[in-house]
C-alpha cells in the first residue's frame, strides 16, 4: 500500500510507479488530487482529507480481452456494498423515513437514489487477447457535506447531483475502515474471477444496477426515448428494449439516462 498526502491523480501515480518487488495487487491512497478524473476527462470533484481517492492495480490472469468489463463489475459491486453497509448502520432516521436505495449506474457509477456518491474510472493495458494491466481509480464521497453544484447540475450539463455518507446519515465515517471493507470485497469478488465465477459476478452486477427493471427515459443521439434494461454485455456494453420493441446497443457516452 502506498499512502499520499497530494498528487495529480493516484491512476497517474500507480501507471508509472514500479515497485522493488512487484506484487499482483498494488493499493495507492491519497489525500488530496490536483487532477481527479472521472470518465471521459470529467474532473472529480473532492475536498482534502474528507472522501476516499484511491486507485487498486492488479494483473489479472486469463481474463480475455473481450471480458474486462468483469473487472469494472468487481469494484462497483465492492463500493456499493460497502457504501451500503455504512448507510444501513448510521442512516436510519427518527422519522422512521425509508432509506434510499444504493445501485449501480451504468456502466459503474455508485448513486444513492438519484445522486451520486462514487465513481470509478478504469483504465485497462491488454496483452494479446488477454487483459494485462488494469488500473481502477476510485473516489468515494465519505465526509464531505458542500458540493459546487448541491442540488442540480449547471443548464445543458450532463454533472450528476453529488451526495456523501455524511449527507445522508449526518455523521463523519471512518474512512479507514470504509476503504479495508472496499478492499476486502474487492479481493473476494478478485479471487472469485480467479475461480472463473464470473457468471455469478454478472448476477449480482444486474441485481444492483439503477433502472434495473420498468420502462424509463433515456436519450441517444436521435432523441428522448423509453426503455427497459435488457441486459449488458461481458465488454460493458449497454443493451435496452425500448417501447416499440427494439433492441438498442450502446457503449458507454452513446446514451444517457434522463430523469
Amino acid at each position: 500500500m502506498v499512502e499520499l498526502g497530494t498528487t495529480t491523480s493516484t491512476n497517474t501515480y500507480l501507471r508509472d510507479y514500479r515497485p522493488p518487488c512487484p506484487a499482483e495487487m498494488t493499493l495507492v491512497t491519497a489525500e488530496y488530487q490536483t487532477a481527479g478524473r472521472g470518465q471521459t476527462g470529467n474532473s472529480w470533484e473532492s475536498e482534502a482529507g474528507r472522501n476516499l481517492l484511491f486507485s487498486i492495480g492488479v494483473r489479472p490472469h486469463d481474463v480475455e480481452a473481450g471480458q474486462v468489463f468483469v473487472m469494472s463489475e468487481a469494484i462497483a459491486l465492492s463500493i456499493r456494498e460497502a457504501v451500503e453497509a455504512e448507510y444501513v448502520r448510521h442512516g436510519a432516521t427518527g422519522d422512521g423515513a425509508a432509506l434510499l436505495p444504493v445501485c449501480v449506474k451504468w456502466p459503474n457509477d455508485i448513486y444513492v437514489g438519484e445522486s451520486k456518491i462514487a465513481g470509478i474510472l478504469i483504465e485497462n493495458t491488454i496483452a494479446g487477447s488477454h487483459l494485462g494491466q488494469c488500473i481502477i481509480g476510485c473516489g468515494v464521497n465519505v465526509n464531505q457535506r458542500g458540493f459546487r453544484f448541491p442540488d442540480a447540475a449547471p443548464a445543458g450539463s450532463d454533472v450528476p447531483r453529488p451526495t456523501s455518507l455524511a449527507v445522508l446519515t449526518g455523521r463523519d465515517t471512518e474512512r479507514q475502515l470504509l476503504l479495508d471493507d472496499i478492499v476486502v470485497r474487492f479481493r473476494r469478488y478478485y479471487e472469485a474471477i480467479s475461480q472463473g465465477r464470473r457468471a455469478d459476478i454478472h448476477a449480482d452486477y444486474m441485481s444492483a444496477l439503477y433502472r434495473r427493471s420498468g420502462l424509463h427515459r433515456y436519450a441517444d443521439a436521435d432523441g428522448v426515448f423509453l426503455a427497459e434494461t435488457e441486459g449488458v454485455e461481458p465488454d460493458g456494453h449497454l443493451v435496452l428494449r425500448d417501447s416499440d420493441g427494439r433492441r438498442r446497443r450502446y457503449a458507454f457516452k452513446e446514451v444517457r439516462f434522463v430523469v
